[in-house]
């Protein structure tokens, strides 16, 4: 089981991502309406040396269409290792429900008592 944190009224995991030989720990917003794997920003994405594949169409929370570049990374949680697709954006760092998936993680959220878990 992994404990995240709630800032104000917004959940919070740390995940360990890497790329060659960079590696870093950062907290990304837990978001249940975000589809993808994993979002950083693009000051992370070059401190860790991602390289663009591709770009990719996805609709932001005001409904726009955003073109978002696309790289792989190595995602961490609980010693388990994946690879993950992240996409580049200036804004938060985003944990999407494809990223859950990936590591069989269930999420618990309890806004009562301010928690967040990620349990296998």
């Amino acid at each position: 089981m992994i404990s995240g944190l709630f800032l104000e009224n917004t959940p919070f995991m740390q995940v360990i991502v890497a790329w060659g030989q960079a590696v870093q720990a950062t907290y990304a917003v837990l978001d249940t309406g975000f589809s993808g794997d994993l979002q950083v920003t693009p000051q992370l994405a070059e401190e860790l040396g991602l390289e663009v594949v591709g770009v990719t169409e996805v609709k932001i929370a005001n409904g726009e269409v955003v073109r978002v570049p696309v790289a792989l990374a190595m995602a961490a949680m609980e010693r388990e290792i994946q690879t993950v697709e992240v996409l580049i954006a200036e804004s938060m760092p985003l944990m999407g429900i494809s990223f859950l998936t990936k590591f069989s993680y269930k999420a618990l959220i309890d806004c009562k008592q301010r928690t967040v878990t990620l349990e296998k």
